[in-house]
């Protein structure tokens, strides 16, 4: 049997499939937010696509353009496959192990969501009848950031000699199955090798990229354990280093290897410095023990799980896939420290590596709301890269600050002009996780240091972007919002109240701390433009049709013709020009709806009901952003079964690779929008002035709970068919809202509330063939 098995805490699969290893590679992938390892066999083969990734380490290559146009950037930024320590091969009696010949009697391998590691359990007989048990551990540390380290344990059926072989190996080859040659010779064996070092039983390698010019260091170090006499031997040289092992080992006896990982690198950093970083990475990890860093991982996971843990009665399936999401969402931001959260991030190559707006208005609500520090420090990355985000607008014309559409490193390396240049709300976005958090959090440090300089810069880019017409609106033309089937387009809903929050929240970050607001020269007369252009913010509305328009104009253009187009021309851009779908009401993800939930304070419950069904009817989710924020609002207007629906579409699009390219690594705005789902749309939570929420049930369930934190308060929200149970977990007393009642939820005394009936659902249809899959109620 072969696939991933229903457990509440774990994800396991049991047999070998090389044809999936690919994607099992990816939902085993360890990470911590600084390091990242795909979930390869511990031999290296057989293998889908390996890798080991660095945050933040890249390399540099040319941007194709058959025309160029002034303002394109130049320069392409690629995740780099790094030294890869993973590798522990093992020679029994001569005969590698490899699970692709003689006989895998057994097995099987374990993601575990409270250890945080990757288990590993194989019964092997070699061509010539010779068995051993294989088990394995992996994990990459969340407590010491540089720090991965693998325990593996062999243990013969009869009297055997065993070699185990342990490498540090750099420029392994992989496949590039990109359309673009100039990303394939940039990854092309991309590192050089700087120093090779080996004793005893530990080795150093150094390498620095080509163009990038980024230096990194890794190195391993041992322990071995092993009941008679043992020959070792290590050697180092250039790509390669390892570390050899040969002991005769009677039956009933074992082989124990750990095997301790330190990772480091830097753009400025030399490379004495760099083995120095790893050198004490390793020093900490051996101090610490193998058991030391599996207690460490541990206690890290039961504090998150306190605060962040889901519980779904009524689908096991779900309640997996909902831990899942979770425990890689942490893995991708925990101790990214500075550095981007990636759309993929650190389980594959997908999207280059690059971080997008994706982890703003996705991932990073997921983590102010769990572990803020991560949400925190994600934010600190934007911070600095605001010179970059002022070049970029000085490139383009405009005041202030224009973050990329895509990037590593904070310029922007997108040769899709439309996204790259004129998709300007993914400042507003940055603006908009800076508010949350701040709210969320009460961080006045941060507050004070970077979130103010983040919110004026990005309103000084509206100010410039916009202006006020003959009728007294503020618009902002010619760009692009969330929907990627429209491009340059007039008073995009989305943008256009994004950007509105973006300029009140900056005129009251320059009142908190005007000290600093004068150090960034802002005027009295420029914070009361900003409220101005905020109070007369254009937001099309159609009057004929009673909804609002997801771009000035949108309502007018011609009908897509769902009922002609076939099921495998999905994803449409793949199979029809732009230019078509830009001028027709084709919507590729959620635009008006996702400004109907982050901006929900400025829609009736009426307009939203509307908007709904009217976008619900063409929304074709090409992107896997779209199914939680439609969960959301599906919720919200009372189409619970459907909201239930979609949340199954957004856990499930890497479990079930609904999407055929989970081989390239997760997806965390899905992830995270499975999250959203549950809590916003379920839990009805809401912070446009303060928490609130409003929870209901969808029928498939009987029960669900969720937890949070809110300024230092941790709170569990238990939702049943008729009421619903806030309780505090820690901290102090709560102020919030039940279904827009206030309350008041104190420490030591649960709150139970009735819930009240659901609102009438408007009637909705998907287009012709893109409805969501019917998720049954199922054990």
């Amino acid at each position: 049997m072969t696939g991933y098995e229903i457990q509440p805490w774990a994800l396991r699969w049991h047999g070998l499939s090389v044809p999936d290893l690919r994607r099992t590679e990816s939902t085993f992938a360890l990470s911590n937010g600084h390091i990242g390892m795909r979930g390869t066999l511990d031999e290296g083969e057989p293998r889908g696509l390996p890798g080991t990734y660095l945050n933040g380490f890249y390399e540099e290559h040319s941007l194709p353009y058959g025309e160029g146009g002034y303002g394109y950037p130049e320069a392409g930024q690629t995740v780099v496959n790094v030294t890869d320590g993973k590798v522990v091969r093992l020679l029994v009696e001569d005969e590698p192990l490899d699970m692709r010949y003689g006989h895998a009697l057994d097995h099987e391998r374990i993601l575990d969501f409270r250890s945080g590691t990757l288990r590993r359990h194989t019964e092997w007989e070699s061509p010539t009848g010779r068995r051993i048990t294989v088990r394995s551990e992996r994990l990459v540390s969340f407590t010491q950031r540089a720090v991965a380290a693998i325990h593996y344990v062999v243990e013969p059926h009869d009297d055997l000699q065993l070699v185990v072989q342990s490498d540090l190996l750099a420029n392994e080859p992989v496949e590039h199955r990109g359309g673009d040659p100039r990303v394939a010779a940039a990854l092309d064996a991309p590192l050089v090798a700087d120093f090779a070092w080996a004793e005893g039983a530990r080795a150093v390698l150094a390498h620095h990229t080509r163009r990038s010019g980024l230096r990194m260091a890794a190195a391993m170090d041992h322990e071995l354990d092993v009941s008679d006499g043992v020959r070792t031997g290590i050697h180092a040289e250039g790509d390669l280093a390892r570390f050899t092992a040969a002991v005769d080992v009677p039956a009933g006896g074992a082989l124990r290897l750990t095997k301790y990982l330190g990772y480091g690198w830097s753009a400025q950093r030399s490379v004495p410095a760099l083995r120095a970083q790893v050198d004490a990475a390793l020093a900490g990890a051996r101090q610490t023990g193998w058991e030391g860093l599996l207690r460490e991982q541990r206690a890290f996971l039961d504090d998150f799980w306190e605060v962040a843990d889901i519980e779904v009665d009524g689908d096991e399936e779900i309640q997996q896939a909902l831990r899942f999401a979770l425990f890689h969402i942490l893995q991708a931001g925990a101790r990214g420290e500075t550095r981007a959260i990636a759309g993929k991030g650190l389980t594959g190559p997908g999207y280059d590596g690059h971080a997008f707006w994706d982890t703003e208005m996705f991932v990073l609500p997921v983590l102010t709301y769990t572990v803020p520090d991560a949400a925190r420090d994600a934010l600190r990355w934007r911070h600095s890269t605001l010179p970059k985000a002022r070049e970029r607008a000085v490139v383009l014309g405009q005041h202030g600050a224009a973050f990329p559409w895509r990037s590593i490193n904070g310029a922007e390396c997108s040769a899709y002009w439309p996204a790259g240049t004129a998709a300007f709300h993914v400042s507003g976005d940055v603006a908009h996780a800076v508010a949350q958090y701040t709210a969320a959090t009460g961080d006045v440090e941060f507050d004070r240091e970077c979130g103010t300089e983040l919110l004026v810069e990005t309103a000084r880019l509206w100010m410039s972007l916009g202006h006020h017409d003959q009728h007294d609106g503020f618009r902002v033309d010619g760009v692009t919002g969330p929907d990627e089937y429209s491009a340059i387009v007039d008073n995009n809903v989305y943008t256009n109240l994004i950007a509105q929050k973006n300029l009140r929240e900056a005129a009251l970050a320059a009142e908190r701390h005007p000290e600093k607001a004068g150090d960034l020269g802002v005027k009295p007369e420029e914070v009361r433009a900003w409220r101005l252009a905020a109070d007369k913010m254009l937001v099309p509305f159609d009057e004929l049709l009673g909804v609002h328009q997801q771009a000035e104009g949108f309502t007018a253009h011609a009908e897509w013709d769902f009922a002609r187009t076939a099921e495998d021309e999905y994803p449409l851009l793949l199979s029809k020009p732009y230019f078509d779908l830009y001028r027709k009401q084709v919507v590729k993800q959620a635009d008006l709806v996702l400004a109907m939930h982050v901006r929900g304070d400025v829609f009736t419950p009426e307009q939203k009901a509307a908007n709904f069904a009217y976008y619900e009817a063409r929304t074709v989710r090409d992107s896997s952003l779209s199914a939680g924020t439609q969960s959301v609002l599906a919720a919200e207007v009372g189409a619970l079964e459907l909201a239930w629906d979609y949340l199954a579409e957004a856990a499930f699009t890497d479990l079930h690779d609904l999407h055929h390219n989970v081989h390239n690594g997760l997806h965390m705005a899905s992830l995270a929008g499975a999250w959203i789902a549950v809590v916003a749309g379920f839990g009805g939570m809401r912070d446009h002035s303060g928490l609130t929420f409003a929870p209901r049930l969808p029928p498939s369930l009987a029960r669900m709970a969720f937890r949070m934190s809110y300024r230092g308060t941790r709170l569990c929200v238990t939702v049943g068919r008729e009421e619903a149970t806030y309780r505090i977990v820690s901290g102090g007393a709560l102020r919030t809202e039940h279904h827009g009642k206030p309350i008041v939820v104190e420490p030591g005394t649960p709150l139970t509330l009735p819930i009240p009936e659901p609102p009438t659902p408007p009637e909705v249809r998907q287009p012709h063939g893109r409805e969501p899959v019917r998720r049954e109620p199922r054990p």
